[in-house]
């Protein structure tokens, strides 16, 4: 059989069972979009505080562009890094509060390098159930033992680590706002138990980086744990608007990452003009530290909207909102027909989320007004309604 053939019969199965994925091209990114002359609300963006076309940040990336042209031209290790990563990596740093920070290529790059750096074959990895795949994906790139204990579910997490051989490095891991549910990890109890046992401690704090805790420090700002947790990875591709990954640390264990991640090493160093944004977005932060708390205030408003109209919410308590369908198909049939009366939104399905719980991912921006939203949930309700998915 040629390869044309079996990947022809692959894809026909995966369209069969309404998990083929397509890659969609928009005219702009953020919560508003207009295609072909019409106007949609994008709830499919992760721009959450519209800093991707904040003109300070495009102003920053530009000033950087200009000073030090389009690409870093090597890797960090050799002559790619610039004064400008420098900085970012500092200004991340103090707005985490940690001692130190490293930038990576982008988030899924930022976990790919951690892990294997941390845990080997003699060591314990052990993830919430629903983290996301660059971390699963790294725990099999370690090739160390994995444990999965039952999501937010810290108790179960304590069995696990009382059950591991005492030898070898453990390694707890967890997000802090998952990304499909949209609920928030119980650090203070998860960062009791690595404690307890001795475990490592890495939470992923992409989509609570610019949203949560003090200025948009994430979630372990808020919950004072930085010295509790010994990595924080963010990305700067959400809430910042702009692009890459990165991990707050100490001062040695940034010393071993450079040595050792090699998903750090062996790659060119982000571009300057991406760094300018992100210095820009981080200006923005400092300057208007309660963004966050209004776009939280706002999904609040969303999601009691949807759920008083009799859809599912799950225990989202974010920015992310998802609408639980349970189906593929008529996720896919409820996105579309949604996109029809003007509104942009992701249809999930598995792997990506565990099967038969089919969703919506709705995430609210700052480029949504209070009175988009209102009426976004109402016709999300009748829509759902229409497609018999309510």
């Amino acid at each position: 059989m040629s390869v044309e053939s079996w990947i022809d019969e692959e894809l026909k199965e995966l369209e069969s069972k309404h998990l083929l994925r397509r890659a969609t091209a928009y005219p702009a990114a953020g919560g508003r979009v207009t295609i072909d002359g019409r106007a949609y609300l994008n709830f499919a963006s992760n721009d959450y505080l519209g800093l991707a076309g904040h003109p300070d940040v495009v102003a920053a990336s530009r000033r950087a562009l200009e000073q030090y042209g389009a690409g870093a031209t090597a890797s960090r290790l050799v002559a790619g890094t610039l004064p400008i990563h420098e900085e970012l990596e500092q200004r991340l740093a103090a707005h985490k509060g940690y001692p130190a920070a490293l930038l990576f290529g982008s988030g899924f790059l930022t976990n790919m390098g951690m892990v294997p750096a941390l845990v080997g074959r003699s060591d314990h990895v052990f993830a919430d159930r629903l983290a996301h795949a660059s971390l699963m994906d790294a725990v099999t790139l370690s090739r160390a033992s994995l444990h999965r204990f039952r999501h937010n579910d810290a108790d179960h997490l304590g069995e696990l680590l009382a059950k591991a051989p005492a030898s070898g490095r453990k390694l707890v891991m967890t997000e802090s706002i998952f990304s499909m549910d949209g609920d928030a990890a119980p650090l203070p109890d998860i960062a009791e138990r690595a404690e307890k046992y001795g475990a490592m401690l890495l939470v992923d704090e992409a989509h609570a980086t610019g949203v949560f805790g003090p200025a948009g420090a994430g979630l372990t700002a808020e919950h004072n744990l930085a010295a509790r947790t010994t990595l924080a990875m963010g990305t700067l591709s959400k809430g910042l608007g702009s692009y890459g990954g990165f991990v707050a640390c100490s001062n040695s264990m940034r010393r071993w990452l450079i040595a050792q991640a090699r998903a750090f090493i062996y790659t060119t160093a982000l571009p300057p003009a991406i760094a300018g944004a992100s210095l820009g977005a981080l200006d923005v932060l400092e300057r208007q530290p309660d963004l966050g708390r209004d776009l939280l205030r706002r999904a609040e408003a969303f999601r009691k909207n949807l759920q008083a109209a009799g859809l599912n919410t799950l225990k989202s308590s974010s920015q992310i909102v998802p609408v639980l369908v349970g189906d593929n198909e008529r996720t896919l049939t409820l996105a579309t027909r949604l996109r029809e009366k003007g509104l942009i939104v992701a249809a999930i399905r598995p792997p990506t989320v565990p099967p038969g719980t089919a969703r919506l991912r709705l995430s609210v921006t700052l480029a949504h007004a209070e009175a988009e939203l209102a009426a976004a949930a109402e016709l999300i309700a009748n829509t759902a309604r229409e497609a018999g998915a309510l």
